[in-house]
Order: structure tokens, then C-alpha cells, then sequence
């Protein structure tokens, strides 16, 4: 009689609806082995799962996180180095994990349920089942190279991070916060001078200990195929019954069964040094223990008190701390959800000499708000509010289900009782009936009267002068130990080690796994409609035009609709900036600071700052304002459907009925500059910082909003506004008359716009009677606002030493498409695509040698330029070499292309248009952008993704030629390079024998004041130190960076 197998091994432990948000939650569990699955059903083009795991250790060495990057190293029957990753790029798939203190997860982000289905199985394997060579772990960890220096993928991360002020706080702070003995006590990334010795056993070990199936969730997110899924689990645990522990099988469960940190006895004031030329400005941090996170009821009052005393502008310690009395930029927290959670208050940009006093300033600012009554309508404000948010995140990111459902296998119960409490929010419904009594005893227990740990952040010349003096003097020590047979004998093994791990995998190995079809991936459908201007775009005849068309006459107003099956409308002002002067857009930053926090006039009565907050909280799930399109200003509401109409009004009003105050501005201004010397202390954002400045003309808002100009621009608006306040408001006005102008104003509207009362009358309370006659200002467009170093790159290269980093950035910027229609692009996409592949020939070149710990390409088609980065190196220098011989040897046919590597960059680029439309809203929002911000077809995305399908190796090898291999000549690039300083010479060195010449210049030599000069005896130091003359460029030099204009103008950093 044949064998009846039974359905499936993973039996379901429970199932529900989740009452806010259209999701189903199931966990399983598989009865051989006890790993748990718990699957988040929702619709969408993504599936994305998450690995997780326990990871519980008692010391600094760093094991959890380089166990983290040795599983992508290869697995029991996949032995080869990075065959996941090549295996996932032709599973519409991406890779990448994080090592936090208390877990570790790998994530597999997917377009389409097929791609995921068939990489699931691979991935289970690296992670229950990796190789762990010696190796591997000399490669990815630490070596030393031939030239006697420290190298390795997980050293140079670290090395990026270990002297930073959050790093040196933190640990300072878990040091005082947890005995001996506590996980929570150690850094989990690694020490240096750990890492230097940690052993390839030492993390054996510690997988043994870690990786037991019962200490695995696996968490999918998605439109999961539960039948599938099932099925390739109980495939994937068959063959491994046998290795894997027996579900009854003793486990110690990490952390839960672990010792518990004591409760504080008392509060400790301590001071940390962290290295910084600018001594001006500290931080300080403070934490305290909090409520169990398995108790959902105290959790979330937690989350709604934080937002009343620091979650706004109008909160109390916000608004006493840094808008009224102006001791620091901002207020900040962030919970750690454990058995114990952990509060913790950043206060940043605090005077260092102050920083004693306002410590003891914020808790008497707490203290006097428990002694009194707290406002409770500005708490139930707080909680509907709070609730709102987590119906919208719920929408939008899957997010918002991964952390919780982390934190659940971390610390919850095994029964599943507390993954439940993710079914409805009706804790915050208990909230509403808490009284002040109950408010303010919460406060006190866990806020005002706890004991906690404070740690005063101080910069320190002196400090940073010392470390790399003592880094420098190490690694001399450590060349001279070795001697140069040593170093050989070193050079040697990293060479046997880089053999060993770069084996090449079997072609057809990765010809079993054929890549999907894209039926299962399902994009998000909008549908567009148009009134006012919007239809000089073209007339459409669909369901919502209708509705829209229905909805009385055409307003004088831009407004273009993306109608999708949302509970919430988002609405988007899009302002252009061409008509601004010049002179003014260094304003931009206080303007767009100060415009949701400043007093408005209503029917000719004032409303000040905080009511004005206050009642917009109370009316939207979010609001914001930012420059996220470039060279644009975008303004961002997000409302209930039945707040439309009180939107516009909001909007109405902010942009032309409020008021600059001089008292507001001078709050925003000095929180502002108080930001600036964390903001400098950033290799990677200083990196773009000059990179923008060299390439961005006086007219563009990304140099005048940046870093740069800020620092020098602030100080002296500052000056100003003490002196003659009337001079800054009056420019304020100026500033907002031409940029609020009605021709300046486009209008998107998402949401489900046929439900949507009066879609486009309601617009008549923004516009009112107005009839103007001016045309629609165009599109403002990056590359009209070029230097002309960024309109024809070449010959700059610029490195910048910094004091407050301990490793290398570099960016080169060259030409590129200007276009998106443009003949190349396609092929320039396969081509980045390509080189960029995880484990693909620019990380085997760079990260997959230690050189750094990641590089990559940058495509700017508004700006025309092609952009490669190179991240935390020990050597920018050798990391450029390896990347541009990469590049060569597939020019010359040195090195040939890999079939299936061009089939896995077409494969990625499908994911990277699927993650444009991973929710409801963006993929509305990139409706938006490609037909009215870059002026293309509905269906571009179909179009160049077919284009993209049909490039074969000449085209990739043309536009490697003409278009990628310039970004890497001196006379066809632009470079720019932050380091420590104890490597600038060697990097000026290498990159002079390459043909560049190398100017060091500190950043004051990019800063820019927009004409705005000092008083006499009026400017202030920046706490900089100066290079030598010799090092500072000559007026014709800052001319050709662009920074030499008239009105003295330049450019900043922008966010990537």
C-alpha cells in the first residue's frame, strides 16, 4: 500500500484579522523542528521577509555581526562565495541584514511571491547552515595587507563608527546601565581592537550557541501563497532532520531565560569626550528603564507620553527647552522594547559650558509639568492622533508589522497571546479614560522621578588629536612588528584567502534557478485625472475624470489626481523656485523650518505658533515641507477624507497668512546653527556637502539649503535678526511673494478620489476669486542650475581632511544622460546595474577584497551627471584602482561578461521600478513625478523596462566606454575625497601617481555666504582648524569650483 504523506509539518498555531488595516496574520510552526513562520498577508508589487533570530552575547568581540556578513559566504550545498546573492538577482530579489543588540535579521526583498518561493529554501540554508571558513572570515572580517595596514569589510564599518559621539555616548551609557554579565552591557558590531583577534572558531561557536531553529522566525509580508509556502519548508527541513535539533530537544530561549538587569538605585551624571575640531556644541543622552513591552496597555500610554513632552514643537520640554529658551536644537527619544524597555532622550546641539545645567534644566522642566495639572485634551489630542498614525503606517510600510513581530519572538510569550495584541489598537481606546491622576503617575514612575543614566557628550580638539596619533603610532608598531618578511608572509595569506573565497560559481548552478515570470508580480494601479491647468496636459476619459469633470467648473489651479483605494488622502503642493532671487534662497532652509511653527492671522486675529500646532495635529495623520524633488519645494498633508476641506483651508493660511515673527525666527535660527557641528562631523554627508558645492551654481536650492552655506550664512542672518529684524522679515516677505505666487503652485491629490467629497471645489477656498493671467512657471530642472565644473566635469579633485571620522568617502562625478528618454539610458542601466550586483564585479573588486565597505553608482538625470562613491575605505585610493579596473578589464575583454549577471541586472532593475510603488501613495506619487515633473508617458515604466530587456553586451560595453569609464579619468571627473587625516597623504600620493591633482582644502574653503558679509569684528570661529596657507586655492581656483560668483554663493550636501 503506497505511503499517504501527510499535508505539511507546520501546523497553525492561529490566525486573525487585523481590525485597522486590511492584513490577515498567521504563525506557524514546524512540528520537527520548532521554527516559527508568521505570515502578513497584504496586497502589493513587494514580499518581504525577514529572518530573525535571538542573538544574545556577553562580550565586545563582535561575533553576532560577523556571523551577520560570513552567512552570505556560502552554505553546506551552496559553497560558493556570494551564490546567494547571484541567485537572488534572478529572483527579482535583493538581499541584507542588521545586526542590533539584541537580534540579528537577514531580509529577502522580493517583487512577486515566485521569485520569493524560489530563493526562500537557499536563503534558510546560509542561515542554519553556512560555511564559516577561515577564509571567508579573514577577507570579510580583518586582515592586514601587504602595506601593514588594518583592512576588512566588518573593520571598516566599524572603524567608521567606533569614535563617533552616538557610538562613545551609547556605550558608555549601556556600560553604566547593565552589570556584567547582561547582554545589553556589550557592543555587538565589535570592537577594534576585538576584531583584530576575534577567531573564525569564536563565530562557530557562537552560531552553535544562536542559530537553533526554535531561535528562527521567519516573517513574510505580502501576498504570500500559504499552500506554496508551506510546501517549501517541509522541503527545505527534510534532508536536514538529521543536523537539525529534534523539537524536543533542550533549548535555552536567549534573553527571556537570561539574567535581568537590576532596576537603577540611583541616577548617575557622567561625562564622555568624543572627538571634534568644533567644541562649541555637545549632546547629551539620557535612560531610563521602562515598562515591560510584553504589556501593551503601558507600552502604548509610553509611546502617547513621549509624544506629549518631546513629540512636537509645542510639547513641553520641546517647547520650553529649545523654542522658548533656546539650551539645545531638539528634543529627542527613542524606546528599546524589552522585558525591561529602555527610554532614551537625546538632547543635541546643547552649549558644551551648559551642558551640566541643562541637564538639570530638563528635569525640572518634567518635574514641574508632574506638579501640575497636564493638559488632557492636548492628551486625547495625542492618543487619536498616535492611533491615526498607526492606521496610515499600517497602509504604507510593512514595517510597521516586521518590528513588533521582531520584538514579539524576542520577548514575547511562546503561546502567541501577545502577538495577538498586534489584532486591534483598543488599548489606546482604554487610554482615552485615564484621568490626569493616572497620566501623572505614569509620568513620575517612568519619566520624572526614575532613576537614569546621563552621559554629557563634550567635544574635544585635544581628543581627536590624540587618536590619530595613537592609530598612526599603532599601525608603525604594528608594520615594524612584522617586518617586511612578515608583511609578504601576510600578503600572501590574504591572496591564498581572496583564492580561496573567489572560486567561480558553476554556471549551472545558477542556470537551475530560472528567472520568474512577472505574473506574480502585482503592481499597484492609479488612475489619473486632471482639473484646471492640469488638463493642458491632455484631456482623459476615465471614471474618476468623470467625477472630477462632475464636480463644477475648472478652478485657475494645477491639480492632478491619483485616485487609489486608500483610507486617507495625501495632498502635495508642488512649488517652483525659478522666480526667487538669488539672494534670498539661503532663506529657503529657515523659511521651510518655520513654516508649519509660526503664527498665522485669522478673520485679522493672531493665532500663535502652538495653537496653530496644536490644532493642526489635531486635524492630520502628518504634515511637512521639504525639497524631496529637486530643485522644487514639495508641502505635504496627510488627512482623514472628511479633513479635505480643512487641508486647503491649513494650506491656504500657511502659505500666505502667516506671520514672521522675530522672536520665532531667532528660535529657528539658533536651532539651526546649533545643528551644524553634528551635521559637519559626517565624512559621508560632507562628501556630498562639497561635491555640491563644486557642482551647483548659485541659483539652485541644493547648494543654497546645504551645510555649507548654512554655516556661515546662519550666523550672520542671525546677527542680523538681533540688529535689524525688520531687514530679515521683510526679505522673508520677498522670499514667500515669489515663491507662493499661484503660477508657481502644482497640486496632487491620492486618495480614493470617488469617495472624495467635492474633489476639486473645494480648491475655491485656496484660490479664492483669483484670476490670474500668468502663465504656469515651468518645472524647475537641476541641470539649468550647474557650475560650469558640474555642466563639463573635469579636472577638480578636492580631499578633505576631518578630524571627527577615522576612515576614507570618495565620489567621482562625471556626464550622463540628461534625459529620460535619452537613446543610452536603458543600457546605462544594465551597465550600473550590473557593476553595482551584489557579488557582482564591483563588490568582488572593493567589499569582497576589504578594501571598503561598500561602493556604488549614482545616477542623476535631472542634474546629467553619472556619480561613483566608495564608502568607509581604509584607503579611498586602492578602493578607486580596484573599481576602475573592474570597469577596464570588461571594456577590453580581460574580464568577460557573465551572461547570467546581465540576466540579474535586468532582474534588479525590474525590483528597483517595483520599489517605487511598494504602497498605495508612492506609487501615486511616481504617477505624478513621470508625467508632470519629468514630462513622460503613464506607461514609462513598461516602456524603458522593455528597452531594458532587449540590451545586449555591445550596448553595455558602449556606454562603459563612453559613459562610465570617464567617471574614473581625471579630465572627464571630478573628485572629491573626505578622510581622517592620518590617511590624506597616502591617498593624495596614490591618486597624484594616477594623473588627479589633488588640492587639500578644509570645508571652510567650500563654505559660501551668499553676499551676506559680517560686521566688523562680528564673525565668529567655527572651531575649525586651519590648514597652512599653502593648502587654501587661489581666487582663480575658487572660481573654477564655482564657489567665486558675485553674490559669493555655493552649494550643499544632499540627502542620499
Amino acid at each position: 500500500m503506497p505511503e499517504i504523506r501527510r499535508k505539511t509539518y507546520f501546523r497553525t498555531l492561529q490566525k486573525f484579522e487585523i481590525d485597522y488595516s486590511p492584513c490577515t496574520i498567521t504563525q506557524y510552526e514546524s512540528e520537527r523542528t520548532g521554527m516559527r513562520v508568521i505570515a502578513v498577508d497584504r496586497e502589493g508589487p513587494k514580499v518581504r521577509g525577514f529572518f530573525a533570530l535571538a542573538t544574545e552575547i556577553h562580550d565586545d568581540s563582535g561575533a553576532p555581526h560577523t556571523l551577520e556578513h560570513l552567512v552570505f559566504m556560502g552554505s553546506k550545498n551552496y559553497t560558493y562565495k556570494g551564490v546567494l546573492d547571484r541567485i537572488a538577482t534572478r529572483a527579482y530579489s535583493s538581499t541584507n541584514a542588521w545586526t542590533a543588540t539584541d537580534h540579528t535579521a537577514y531580509t529577502l526583498d522580493t517583487a512577486g511571491w515566485e521569485g520569493f518561493a524560489q530563493i526562500l529554501p537557499v536563503y534558510l540554508e546560509h542561515v542554519l547552515f553556512p560555511t564559516l571558513t577561515d577564509a571567508g572570515c579573514y577577507t570579510e572580517v580583518h586582515h592586514i595587507d601587504g602595506s601593514g595596514n588594518d583592512a576588512g569589510v566588518v573593520y571598516s564599518e566599524m572603524q567608521g563608527v567606533q569614535n563617533n559621539p552616538d557610538e562613545l555616548m551609547d556605550l558608555k551609557s549601556k556600560r553604566l546601565l547593565y552589570p556584567e554579565g547582561v547582554g545589553f552591557r556589550y557592543e555587538t558590531g565589535g570592537m577594534l581592537e576585538q576584531l583584530r583577534v576575534l577567531t573564525a572558531d569564536r563565530i562557530r561557536e557562537f552560531h552553535r550557541e544562536m542559530y537553533h531553529p526554535k531561535n528562527l522566525c521567519l516573517i513574510i509580508i505580502g501576498e504570500v501563497d500559504h499552500e506554496n509556502l508551506l510546501e517549501v519548508l517541509d522541503k527545505f527541513e527534510t534532508p536536514f532532520l538529521d543536523d537539525l535539533p529534534k523539537f524536543n530537544d533542550p533549548w535555552k530561549r536567549p534573553w527571556v531565560e537570561s539574567v535581568q538587569p537590576p532596576m537603577l538605585q540611583e541616577s548617575v551624571v557622567e561625562k564622555v569626550e568624543f572627538p571634534e575640531d568644533d567644541e562649541s556644541k555637545g549632546e547629551i543622552t539620557i535612560s531610563s528603564f521602562g515598562p515591560d513591552a510584553n504589556d501593551s496597555l503601558l507600552t502604548s500610554a509610553l509611546g502617547v507620553l513621549m509624544v506629549y513632552i518631546c513629540g512636537s514643537s509645542v510639547s513641553v520640554l520641546e517647547n520650553t527647552l529649545v523654542e522658548k529658551e533656546q539650551l539645545a536644537s531638539g528634543v529627542y527619544y527613542n524606546i528599546d522594547w524589552r522585558l525591561k524597555s529602555l527610554i532614551n532622550f537625546t538632547i543635541s546641539g546643547v552649549a558644551t559650558e551648559r551642558l551640566a545645567d541643562v541637564e538639570q534644566r530638563f528635569f525640572e522642566v518634567l518635574r514641574e509639568t508632574a506638579s501640575k495639572p497636564l493638559d488632557m485634551a492636548y492628551i486625547l489630542d495625542c492618543i487619536r492622533r498616535q492611533k491615526r498614525q498607526m492606521k496610515s503606517m499600517a497602509e504604507v510600510t510593512g514595517y510597521f508589522f516586521s518590528d513588533p513581530i521582531i520584538s514579539d519572538h524576542l520577548f514575547g510569550k511562546r503561546d502567541g497571546s501577545t502577538l495577538r495584541d498586534l489584532e486591534s489598537l483598543k488599548e489606546y481606546d482604554t487610554l482615552e479614560g485615564w484621568d490626569n491622576q493616572k497620566w501623572t503617575d505614569f509620568l513620575k514612575e517612568w519619566v520624572s522621578d526614575a532613576a537614569h543614566v546621563t552621559i554629557l557628550g563634550r567635544p574635544s580638539k585635544k581628543l581627536s588629536k590624540k587618536l590619530k596619533a595613537d592609530e598612526k603610532a599603532r599601525a608603525e608598531r604594528q608594520k615594524k612588528r612584522l617586518g617586511e618578511e612578515g608583511l609578504k608572509e601576510l600578503e600572501k595569506r590574504l591572496h591564498d584567502a581572496k583564492a580561496s573565497n573567489d572560486v567561480e560559481v558553476p554556471r549551472s548552478l545558477l542556470e537551475q534557478f530560472k528567472i520568474p515570470g512577472t505574473d506574480s508580480i502585482h503592481f499597484i494601479k492609479t488612475i489619473t485625472a486632471r482639473s484646471g491647468f492640469a488638463k493642458k496636459m491632455g484631456l482623459l476619459d476615465n471614471k474618476v475624470q468623470k467625477v472630477i469633470d462632475n464636480d463644477g467648473p475648472d478652478l485657475p489651479l494645477f491639480i492632478h489626481y491619483e485616485s487609489v483605494p486608500s483610507n486617507f488622502i495625501h495632498i502635495n503642493l508642488v512649488l517652483c523656485t525659478e522666480k526667487v532671487p538669488v539672494q534670498r534662497r539661503p532663506l529657503l532652509p529657515i523659511y521651510l523650518m518655520n513654516f508649519f511653527n509660526t503664527p498665522i492671522v485669522r478673520d485679522g486675529k493672531r493665532i500663535e505658533f502652538e495653537e496653530v500646532v496644536v490644532e493642526l495635529e489635531k486635524d492630520t495623520v502628518s504634515y511637512s515641507i521639504d525639497p524631496s524633488l529637486p530643485e522644487l519645494i514639495r508641502i505635504k498633508i496627510e488627512i482623514e477624507p472628511d479633513k479635505y476641506q480643512a487641508a486647503i483651508r491649513w494650506l491656504k493660511e500657511l502659505l500666505w497668512e502667516s506671520v514672521f515673527d522675530e522672536t520665532r525666527l531667532k528660535a529657528t535660527v539658533t536651532k539651526m546653527l546649533a545643528d551644524i557641528p553634528e551635521e559637519k562631523r559626517n565624512g559621508n554627508s560632507m562628501l556630498w556637502a562639497v561635491d555640491s558645492m563644486i557642482h551647483y551654481a548659485p541659483e539652485s536650492v541644493v547648494r543654497a539649503r546645504g551645510t555649507l552655506v548654512k554655516a556661515v550664512y546662519l550666523k550672520r542672518i542671525n546677527r542680523l535678526l538681533t540688529d535689524e529684524p525688520e531687514t530679515v522679515t521683510a526679505q522673508l516677505d520677498e522670499l514667500r511673494g515669489y515663491l507662493c505666487a499661484p503660477e508657481n503652485i502644482r497640486v496632487l491629490v491620492i486618495g480614493n478620489i470617488e469617495k472624495l467629497p467635492s474633489p476639486v471645489s473645494s480648491w475655491k477656498a485656496l484660490v479664492g476669486d483669483c484670476k490670474t493671467e500668468k502663465p504656469l512657471n515651468p518645472i524647475d530642472r537641476s541641470y539649468s542650475r550647474l557650475t560650469d565644473a558640474g555642466k563639463n566635469p573635469g579636472g577638480l579633485t578636492y580631499v578633505v581632511p576631518m578630524h571627527t571620522i577615522d576612515s576614507s568617502y570618495s565620489m567621482q562625478t562625471g556626464r550622463g544622460p540628461n534625459a529620460y528618454d535619452d537613446p543610452q539610458l536603458p543600457a546605462l542601466l544594465v551597465a550600473t546595474a550590473y557593476l553595482d550586483a551584489v557579488e557582482g564585479p564591483l563588490w568582488t573588486a572593493v567589499r569582497g577584497t576589504g578594501l571598503a565597505y561598500g561602493t556604488g553608482f549614482y545616477r542623476d538625470t535631472d542634474a546629467g551627471h553619472l556619480q561613483f562613491r566608495i564608502y568607509r575605505s581604509p584607503d579611498a585610493h586602492k578602493a578607486f584602482v580596484a573599481s576602475k579596473q573592474a570597469v577596464e578589464d570588461h571594456i577590453s575583454g580581460a574580464t568577460p561578461f557573465d551572461p547570467l549577471g546581465l540576466e540579474g541586472a535586468v532582474s534588479s532593475i525590474v525590483v528597483a521600478f517595483a520599489d517605487e510603488q511598494v504602497s498605495m501613495s508612492t506609487a501615486a506619487q511616481m504617477s505624478f513625478v513621470n508625467q508632470v515633473v519629468r514630462g513622460l508617458s503613464p506607461n514609462y515604466s513598461s516602456e524603458i523596462l522593455k528597452k531594458v530587456r532587449a540590451i545586449g553586451v555591445d550596448e553595455v560595453k558602449n556606454v562603459l566606454k563612453k559613459i562610465v569609464l570617464p567617471v574614473f579619468e581625471s579630465k572627464t571627473a571630478n573628485l572629491v575625497v573626505t578622510c581622517a587625516p592620518v590617511m590624506q597623504e597616502e591617498i593624495c600620493k596614490g591618486f597624484e601617481a594616477g594623473g588627479f591633482t589633488p588640492q587639500v582644502k578644509p570645508l571652510k574653503f567650500f563654505y559660501d555666504d551668499y553676499g551676506l558679509k559680517p560686521k566688523d569684528g562680528d564673525e565668529e570661529s567655527d572651531g575649525e582648524e586651519e590648514l597652512e596657507d599653502s593648502d587654501y586655492a587661489s581666487e582663480d581656483e575658487a572660481d573654477s569650483r564655482g564657489g567665486g560668483s558675485e553674490d559669493g554663493e555655493t552649494e550643499d550636501a544632499r540627502e542620499h
